[in-house]
């Protein structure tokens, strides 16, 4: 699985011109399902998430995580985080999770950061979706299992 997380001072997700989740201070997390991902790899995946120390403490270095500065964490399905690109023009998505998988392991992975206590707002997989954010730093990261 990965994820790319954002260090974010809001971030939305739309859809059909109408918000499904919003958040302020936190993390936009973007996620995306291999074929040979499991649920053991999605639980990993969300304590690496919660836990990953992204925002500043009182002396300006990355010491804190998302639970520690009382953040959000705004969830959308990205497969095209899986993309090969290492050849051609176009992307190949042959590491991609097939549908039901992807769509039972990224809803996994929610029910996981939800189970650490954090309000987790989403898009829904696979619609299709527009994404507003506002990137604290800018900070990113990618995060794999």
């Amino acid at each position: 699985m990965i994820a790319l997380i954002q260090r974010v001072s809001q971030a939305s997700v739309s859809i059909e011109g109408k918000i499904n989740g919003e958040i302020g201070k936190g993390l936009m997390v973007f996620v995306a399902v291999e074929h040979a991902d499991s649920e053991a790899k999605a639980k990993r995946l969300a304590e690496r998430v919660a836990g990953y120390r992204v925002f500043e403490d009182e002396q300006g270095k990355m010491n804190l995580n998302v639970g520690q500065v009382n953040g959000d964490i705004l969830v959308v399905s990205q497969f095209t985080l899986a993309a090969d690109t290492n050849k051609g023009m176009r992307p190949s998505f042959s590491k991609s999770a097939e549908p039901e998988l992807g769509k039972h392991l990224y809803q996994y992975f929610c029910l996981q950061l939800r189970s650490q206590g954090f309000s987790v707002p989403t898009g829904i997989f696979a619609a299709d979706m527009q994404v507003s954010l506002v990137n604290d730093g800018p900070v990113t990261f990618t995060l794999t299992v």
